[in-house]
């Protein structure tokens, strides 16, 4: 999967950006793009939106070794890439109200962003949280040009991102095509982790903890990017888990 969101759309966080030493240099989105579609030429398709995002994706006959599967959906000017699994979907199906239509795992997060965007008040971290599985995933609605990303918290998918040259958001599970096309920014996107446009990036899993960024450095001493690391030591008392139906207080005002 490759999403890549220009600055009019998102921000990436400030540790991501790192010294443009050596001779690692950042590339466009538009270079980006052409290099992900070379590295899978027969299979990889992507759209862009006039708002200054693009999407792309791998089709099914270039899945990993692991079998994770890939998806590239759209509904209702809502798009989302989808990488991995969801091993509750048949629940997830019952508990959206989708019973009657052909729902995978792609369309099911689509409806889980309608849900926080529409129908509040769930907080995104617990329906986050109801995901379970091995997955990765990029919404973009294209109606109010937001941006929802989200990585499970096994560490069984990879997912990185960065920043190009003129300051977009890239993320993407090659790490060969983000540290190319981003040079020293970029970095492993945080497990368990979500990011909003507007609300930044946050722990779905230690939703009341504080994110610390920890400084990457590469083989030649270099700082690049940054690690997200939940700080345990932050202690705040949260409400018990009841379910997605309870009227949770919002995670913010953003979706």
């Amino acid at each position: 999967m490759l999403a890549i969101f220009q600055k009019q759309v998102a921000h990436a966080p400030q540790e991501l950006n790192s010294p443009r030493a050596g001779a690692a240099k950042p590339k466009s989105p538009e270079e980006i793009l052409r290099d992900f579609h070379a590295t899978n030429p027969a299979d990889a398709f992507s759209t862009s939106f006039g708002g200054g995002a693009a999407l792309a994706c791998v089709g099914a006959r270039a899945l990993p070794a692991s079998g994770y599967q890939r998806m590239f959906c759209g509904l209702d000017d809502i798009y989302c890439v989808f990488l991995g699994r969801l091993d509750n979907l048949s629940g997830l199906i019952r508990q959206y109200g989708l019973c009657n239509k052909s729902t995978n795992e792609a369309l099911l997060v689509i409806e889980a962003y309608r849900t926080l965007r529409d129908r509040g008040p769930y907080p995104a971290d617990q329906v986050v949280k109801d995901l379970v599985g091995s997955f990765a995933f990029v919404v973009f609605d294209n109606k109010s040009g937001a941006v929802f990303a989200a990585l499970c918290a096994d560490g069984g998918v990879p997912l990185y991102w960065g920043i190009a040259a003129d300051g977009s958001v890239v993320i993407c599970d090659d790490r060969e095509i983000v540290k190319r096309g981003c040079g020293k920014s970029y970095a492993p996107f945080p497990v368990g982790c979500m990011f909003h446009s507007e609300g930044g990036l946050k722990s779905f899993e230690h939703p009341m903890n504080r994110l610390k960024a920890m400084p990457r450095v590469d083989s030649e001493g270099v700082m690049c990017g940054a690690n997200f690391k939940v700080d345990t030591f932050t202690k705040i008392n949260s409400m018990p888990r009841v379910g997605s139906a309870t009227n949770w207080a919002a995670w913010d005002d953003a979706i």
